[in-house]
């Protein structure tokens, strides 16, 4: 633990950065995004926009939150606003937004800095060393608006990452430069509806969070190849897309793969319900339908060809002071010569206790995805959350929706001005205690399957965010997972996690 407190004493002299980077004017700048904090601030947008005009609402296009002008995917972000010189205050402004030909073109320069110290007790579950990883992200990236239709991006990133017991890290953890993002598209607007089209390795984040988002907690975004088109109205949008997900390596820029063996295509869509619905709303209705297709999905040790549809509805926003997320999904298809029939059921809604948007909110969620088949014959019941946010249930990355069933009231309340807290307390259990608890990567917890406890774990959980400056915020994070018989009949073990990182973006 000692090692761990001096690796946060360091991240914390770094906090002197933000008198090199004041904050702008509070219309462009933004608190850096620091990845999950509580069950309602992870799954429901809590920033949304003003009442509709003739274009569909901005935070429901399917992009992912933006907060303060700053966004998870950069490419979100709009900073034409700073055409205007008065509201650049800083030499940071500037670089958003960069004049080359007449104000129809222009460049936008974005970056990051996270320094981060993960501490985990028992890694894996299992009774041994504690492991510690020292990470650092750096990412540069490079929006050229090219008149009002047509724009390309591109995105540069480094992973670093070092520390006792790290093991054998991924891509995604370490990796010397990888184009992180890279994509043209072109837009325009015939008979009142916004039309466009993008081709390259983007970030997605057209449904829920839990199924599909570009993963913070990584130190590279999870990315796609392929196209996205869609269509907006002032009540109506539709998103197409058809990719394929991005294999890392880890030597550079030219020997990452724009497959691996999966691909995820589909159409999401949405509708706005009537502001006057419930006394005043801002809500949301997006359908989707998927399917997801991967030569080498293992279920039960077992390899084989899966082709799995999701038919779905996601309903989210506020409602008064209720904020809600619920997400119903059926998955079948065929996995080998076996069908599928799985279902995932997500709710999570919290309140807001008071007028004010600081106002301290609780909440809770309940989850269920279903279970079953893996170590058997016939259907295969097991859901499955295909690209989502695999920290949800724990930092440990012990949980999964597979073979889930989970709830945790929550709190979250702002002690100081700048300083936000979240507290959480999770209890978990096996669907069908017929077969495995599964890890966040899908992979099933070695032996679980031969045993009938059905209690997974309780999760004590706690974060605190001081937003510094619209560019700048130090995180802090504590669980502590209690395993239950699920785990412990087994041979695995209870374990902490420890966190601490700085973002700095600009």
């Amino acid at each position: 633990m000692s090692i761990y407190l001096r690796g946060l004493a360091t991240a914390t002299t770094m906090l002197a950065l933000s008198t090199a980077f004041p904050a702008g004017a509070q219309t462009a700048g933004a608190t850096a995004s620091p990845g999950p904090s509580s069950s309602q601030n992870e799954r429901a947008r809590q920033t949304l926009a003003a009442p509709l005009s003739d274009a569909y609402p901005v935070e429901a296009v399917g992009d992912g939150v933006t907060a303060g002008g700053y966004n998870q995917s950069r490419w979100v972000e709009d900073w034409s606003g700073y055409k205007n010189p008065a509201k650049r205050r800083d030499f940071v402004d500037r670089l958003k937004y960069i004049p080359i030909v007449n104000d129809e073109v222009y460049l936008t320069l974005s970056g990051e800095l996270r320094l981060r110290m993960n501490l985990t007790t028992n890694p894996d579950l299992r009774d041994s060393e504690a492991q510690r990883q020292d990470i650092d992200r750096i990412v540069g990236g490079a929006d050229l608006h090219i008149g009002k239709h047509f724009r390309v991006f591109g995105e540069l990133a480094h992973a670093g990452i070092s520390g006792p017991n790290i093991g054998s890290p991924s891509g995604f953890l370490r990796n010397r430069t990888v184009v992180q993002q890279s994509f043209a598209d072109a837009t325009a607007t015939v008979a009142g509806a916004d039309l466009g089209i993008r081709y390259g390795r983007q970030t997605f984040a057209d449904g829920p969070n839990l199924m599909v988002v570009p993963r913070d907690n990584n130190t590279i975004l999870f990315s796609f190849n392929g196209v996205r088109a869609w269509g907006r109205a002032a009540g109506l949008r539709v998103d197409l897309f058809d990719f394929t997900p991005t294999r890392l390596a880890q030597g550079g820029t030219g020997d990452d793969l724009n497959k691996d063996g999966r691909r995820f295509s589909g159409v999401s869509a949405g509708m706005v319900l009537p502001r006057s619905w419930f006394g005043g709303s801002r809500l949301y209705v997006d359908p989707f339908l998927w399917r997801l297709r991967n030569r080498a999905a293992v279920w039960g040790g077992t390899p084989g060809r899966e082709v799995r549809d999701f038919y779905g509805l996601h309903v989210w926003g506020d409602a008064g002071p209720v904020n809600l997320d619920w997400t119903i999904n059926h998955q079948g298809g065929e996995y080998g010569n076996r069908d599928i029939s799985a279902w995932l059921l997500l709710f999570a809604q919290s309140y807001r206790v008071g007028k004010d948007r600081a106002a301290p909110r609780v909440g809770f969620h309940v989850d269920y995805a279903s279970g079953g088949g893996a170590y058997g014959r016939g259907t295969l019941r097991n859901a499955l959350a295909p690209f989502g946010n695999n920290v949800y249930y724990s930092y440990q990355l012990y949980a999964t929706p597979t073979n889930l069933i989970a709830a945790a009231p929550n709190v979250s309340f702002q002690p100081v001005a700048k300083v936000r807290a979240s507290i959480e307390y999770q209890f978990s259990w096996r669907d069908s205690v017929r077969d495995a608890v599964y890890r966040a990567n899908g992979q099933a917890f070695a032996g679980t399957q031969r045993f009938d406890g059905r209690k997974i774990a309780e999760t004590a959980r706690a974060q605190v965010v001081w937003s510094l400056s619209p560019r700048l915020s130090f995180t802090e994070r504590y669980e502590h997972l209690a395993a239950g018989r699920a785990l412990t009949d087994a041979g695995y073990k209870s374990s902490d996690f420890v966190a601490g990182w700085l973002s700095l973006r600009f």
